[in-house]
């Protein structure tokens, strides 16, 4: 059993920590306000500063918002970085830029560590039921040392490549999944505009090639108009926009995506940026002014 720093205990790393708990681990994590009283009860520690937890801990898991967050907790005052051990495992769990990973990744070597990317899709449900995707950019070893722990928390796990090509994979992941529930919000507003049962539409799509998760999940919230999250507007904006910025770097056109962005804009206008991001569709419904269902 490992003794585990856990930094990073929102919507999804709550129920991932709570996993690896069960699974025996000892977990140690970083204040702030009060923690989660099942964690709490589990046994999982609180320490003042991201190096108090380093300096305690033989693996660090990081699942915070940006990239911003995760540079902060291993780079800033009192972060990983200065309670660093030789050996430890440091597996980054957030979704972030590709480039700066492989910068973080050449940090944490040089200081005797061993960095793992391990962004992760399936969202709340994924998380809580321990089913989630986890797309890995390591070295060799650095996958054999994390893939036991990864399996506590995650059902498909593909070693992608080198440091980087793990957050480059849920960048390819979150432009598939925008498109997806753009795709089903515009079949399901253009069902109900024509006057048809949408919940009836979307039950005989889902024996057909449109067929998907997301019309299976994401589909039902928009039919019951279930928009708490799940997974924020405002966080996948925030990978789009790497999605988009990269896009750039590469000469590459990713006209789609960008349309997903503009309508996820449009609904941080409308005040619903901690929206699921399955709200999309009062995006479209503005723009069609008819609400699905009507």
């Amino acid at each position: 059993m490992s003794k585990i720093g856990f930094i990073g205990l929102g919507i999804m790393g709550r129920p991932m920590a709570g996993h690896l708990l069960d699974a025996g681990h000892e977990l140690l994590t970083v204040k702030r306000g009060a923690l989660d009283a099942s964690l709490a009860e589990k046994g999982m520690r609180e320490l003042d500063t991201p190096a108090a937890v380093a300096a305690e801990a033989e693996v660090i898991i990081t699942i915070v918002p940006d990239t911003p967050d995760v540079e902060q907790v291993l780079f800033g005052e009192g972060g990983v970085i200065e309670g660093l051990k030789p050996g430890t495992l440091v597996i980054d769990m957030s979704s972030i830029a590709p480039i700066a990973t492989q910068d973080f990744a050449k940090r944490i070597h040089d200081a005797g560590g061993e960095y793992v990317d391990a962004p992760v899709s399936g969202g709340e449900g994924g998380a809580i039921n321990a089913a989630l995707t986890i797309m890995v950019g390591a070295t060799a070893e650095g996958f054999e040392r994390a893939l036991p722990l990864l399996e506590v928390m995650g059902k498909t796990i593909t070693h992608i490549g080198d440091h980087g090509a793990g957050q480059t994979c849920k960048v390819a992941n979150q432009i598939v999944v925008a498109l997806t529930i753009e795709a089903v919000a515009e079949g399901l507003l253009f069902a109900s505009k024509a006057g048809a049962d949408v919940a009836k539409v979307r039950e005989s799509l889902l024996g057909g090639l449109a067929q998907s998760k997301i019309l299976d999940v994401h589909g039902e919230r928009m039919i019951k108009r279930t928009f708490d999250p799940g997974f924020k507007v405002k966080l996948h904006q925030k990978d789009l926009n790497l999605a988009l910025e990269g896009a750039r770097s590469l000469n590459l056109s990713l006209p789609g995506t960008a349309n997903a962005q503009q309508l996820f804009q449009a609904c941080v206008a409308h005040g619903g940026d901690d929206w699921d991001h399955a709200g999309i569709l009062r995006a479209l419904e503005q723009l069609a002014n008819h609400e699905v269902g009507s």
